[in-house]
């Protein structure tokens, strides 16, 4: 018996990132092509991790 391979479907994602601070893009850096987040979703960011720290 042969072994199967798994089905790789690139175009479906795996995780939903809607909410993620990178998801809110306003610009990209020339040279990396880094994305930069809006302050608005900076500042969103920074609020979730103060309130879920241990």
């Amino acid at each position: 018996m042969g072994k199967k391979k798994k089905v790789y479907n690139p175009g479906v994602p795996v995780e939903k990132h809607d909410t993620a601070a990178w998801a809110n893009i306003e610009k990209k850096k020339s040279h990396s092509r880094v994305t930069m987040p809006s302050e608005f979703q900076i500042t969103n960011a920074k609020e979730y991790v103060d309130e879920n720290e241990k």
